[in-house]
């Protein structure tokens, strides 16, 4: 695609836009920021389109630690490979690339196992620096150093991310598509697929039909789950959840003197075999969980509460259902391996995305993106940079 030449950049640094959260809550500012090239084990990319996440609203709003400003958010992306710093061999300039907040080093214990995908050499955490050295590869004009986010930052036209969370991908891949794959749509699909390992002819309710919820509903469907029950304030959601494969709708406010676990155990004789909290509230949690058939239900938790939040279960409570309650990042997805296997479920026509991206907004409108998430009034958009934004709308995609 032209622009994507690096014949005058590598090695060099790369003056670029990128939008920047100055404080909390404050609308993001476009300005032009310097990129510096990548070192050991990095990659510099040109990102051709991202889009928005509930996790970036959250830490845009952060007030207290783990935010910092100023930083530059984004984590759901695709981009093209500009330049490759020294020990980079996985992907060459012009590579198109997924970048992926999980990290996949292919080396450790936890990479190599196909138990977990909990990286040990690069473990998770909620940093503003690159992933192997506390540094950023970002300043402004004034050569103030930008924080990075989730190892991403694809709010920016150029980002520098460790070769241990990005993942290659057949180029042919509508990128507009494959980014939702960098966090929410896999996050979903993944944990009803890999984590929950849902089973043919079961039943599975969903707390939250956001996009993830949506997305775990899609994997439910995908895996053969004979009832899927959404749970949601929003009435809207009803008819929204049907496109994704749910079956039955509950609206929590709607309940009388019963509680969603009370109504849940009710429709189904005894409750769900699997269930997923998606919003990221600790009292859902205990709604979850209530709602699992004793003896085998697993509740999993995919929604991200405030730090510090706590849950609180009587051992007895445990000890005699013989529930399973657990947690899921990235939806238990290896990146390098599982991405391609749910992009040729899309381009397939078995895995549902396009039915995710509910807008479309001009990077430089990044804002009013932000608006529209806020009013509840989209699942993902997508944000496109003006070069790759016109092309794409002279294509119709």
């Amino acid at each position: 695609m032209d622009g994507i030449s690096s014949i005058n950049t590598a090695g060099k640094p790369i003056r670029c836009k990128a939008a920047i959260v100055r404080k909390a809550g404050e609308p993001l500012v476009i300005e032009e920021v310097n990129v510096a090239p990548p070192k050991a084990r990095e990659v510099r990319i040109k990102i051709i389109c991202t889009s928005l996440c509930h996790s970036d609203v959250t830490f845009w709003k952060l007030e207290h630690p783990p935010a910092i400003f100023p930083r530059i958010l984004g984590h759901e992306a695709v981009g093209v490979v500009e330049s490759v710093g020294e020990g980079v061999h996985e992907v060459v300039e012009g590579d198109t690339v997924i970048p992926i907040f999980m990290p996949d080093c292919g080396e450790c214990t936890d990479c190599l196992s196909e138990k977990s995908n909990l990286c040990t050499k690069l473990p998770f955490k909620v940093s503003p620096w690159m992933d192997r050295e506390e540094t950023s590869r970002f300043t402004d004009m004034n050569g103030e150093t930008l924080h990075h986010f989730l190892f991403v930052s694809s709010f920016s036209e150029y980002t520098v991310v460790d070769i241990a969370h990005l993942t290659k991908i057949d180029p042919s891949t509508p990128a507009n598509r494959a980014c939702l794959l960098s966090c929410g749509v896999s996050t979903g699909v993944g944990a009803a697929w890999k984590t929950a390992k849902v089973e043919t002819g079961t039943t599975v309710a969903i707390f939250g039909l956001g996009a993830i919820g949506l997305a775990v509903a899609e994997g439910a469907r995908l895996c053969g789950a004979k009832r899927i029950i959404g749970v949601d304030v929003n009435q809207d959601k009803c008819e929204i959840g049907k496109k994704f494969g749910v079956t039955d709708f509950v609206n929590s406010r709607n309940c009388g003197d019963k509680t969603v676990s009370q109504v849940i155990m009710e429709m189904t004789g005894g409750g769900a075999d699997y269930c997923f909290e998606c919003v990221g509230m600790t009292s859902l949690v205990h709604e979850a969980y209530a709602s699992c058939r004793k003896g085998w239900g697993k509740t999993v938790v995919l929604g991200v509460d405030q730090p510090g939040a706590m849950l609180t279960f009587r051992s007895s409570e445990v000890l005699h259902s013989g529930k399973s309650l657990m947690g899921s990042l990235f939806g238990g997805l290896k990146p390098k391996s599982d991405i391609p296997i749910l992009i040729k479920r899309y381009m397939d026509k078995e895995l549902q995305l396009d039915e995710f991206v509910t807008h479309e907004v001009d990077f430089e409108d990044i804002n009013k993106a932000f608006d529209l998430l806020l009013e509840g009034k989209s699942l993902r958009m997508r944000l496109l940079f003006s070069l790759e934004y016109s092309v794409m709308k002279q294509s119709g995609l």
